[in-house]
């Protein structure tokens, strides 16, 4: 169990687990935090090799003003992971999605979605933008720098594990550093423990399928598909894109693209972050929260 869920608990957090089934059989989890009913619920969608703790920022400076669904894909957290690696994947993962706004009767809503969490928000917006109210893209757009999948493909699925959590926190330093030129090693620890879990044997492992990386290492989906049309459905709702100043996912020039296919959509520039900003960031959760406001 993690300290979150400990905490939730003991009563300092509020959230029940809930879960969905995919279209091929898994059972998917989310962290569902109460909101009002009659305003659109904000589903939070991870990174590649994230889970819904990396969603804690949101739902503590806007849970209760909004229902919060912070999920985890196949493969990540407490979801179910895949029978078949080659599912590891963004289309099955927009299935899942789609299988979730069914079972929890979601008509409507505001996406936030990080990095592979924005390619899906895009691809939701491309199969009936209507059921967007908003969307925030976390250091993602339509276009991926082949620079970053590089780094990433570095260290995706490496099965690495730890001894004790300052062990594991120095490691996401040594790693992660250019990203979180700032960060002191309290943050790293607290990161660690959003990416992290002890495992079975009392070492800390990624809390995540290694196998998820099979698929990310063979297939270049970003460099085959034009992604701009789906970014484009996006247009006619609030739309914000946040961009790490040190990013090497999203670059100035897609960014400054993206404003352009959408004249009325915001951008803003993370200082002192790479790929991508955690969203505990004054100037990420401001701009989030004017977001909110312009939704409905």
């Amino acid at each position: 169990m993690s300290e979150s869920a400990a905490a939730n608990q003991a009563g300092e957090q509020q959230w029940t687990d809930e879960s969905w089934t995919s279209p091929d059989g898994l059972s998917l989890h989310y962290r569902d935090y109460p909101g009002p009913p009659d305003l659109a619920p904000v589903i939070c969608i991870p990174g590649l090799t994230r889970n819904a703790r990396d969603f804690e920022p949101i739902a503590d400076a806007f849970a209760g003003k909004r229902r919060i669904l912070c999920v985890e894909l196949r493969g990540r957290g407490d979801s179910d992971y895949a029978k078949d690696p080659a599912t590891y994947v963004p289309l099955q993962y927009l299935a899942d999605m789609e299988a979730l706004l069914a079972q929890a009767v979601i008509a409507r809503f505001v996406a936030i979605g990080t990095s592979l969490g924005g390619l899906i928000t895009m691809m939701i917006a491309a199969g009936g933008a209507d059921r967007l109210a908003g969307a925030v893209l976390n250091d993602i757009g339509p276009v991926i720098e082949p620079a970053g999948m590089a780094r990433i493909r570095e260290y995706v699925g490496q099965g690495r594990s730890y001894s004790t959590w300052m062990h594991a926190a120095r490691a996401l330093k040594e790693q992660n550093e250019a990203a979180f030129p700032d960060y002191a090693i309290s943050d790293w620890l607290r990161m660690a423990k959003r990416l992290m879990q002890v495992g079975g044997n009392g070492r800390i492992t990624y809390d995540y399928d290694m196998k998820i990386a099979e698929p990310f290492n063979t297939v270049e989906p970003a460099e085959a598909v034009d992604l701009w049309p789906a970014y484009r459905a996006l247009a006619g709702r609030p739309v914000l894109t946040l961009r790490g100043e040190l990013s090497d996912i999203l670059s100035p020039l897609t960014l400054t693209r993206m404003g352009e296919e959408i004249p009325d959509a915001h951008t803003v520039t993370v200082a002192h972050r790479g790929h991508a900003p955690s969203l505990e960031e004054p100037e990420a959760q401001a701009a989030i929260a004017s977001l909110l406001d312009r939704c409905e």
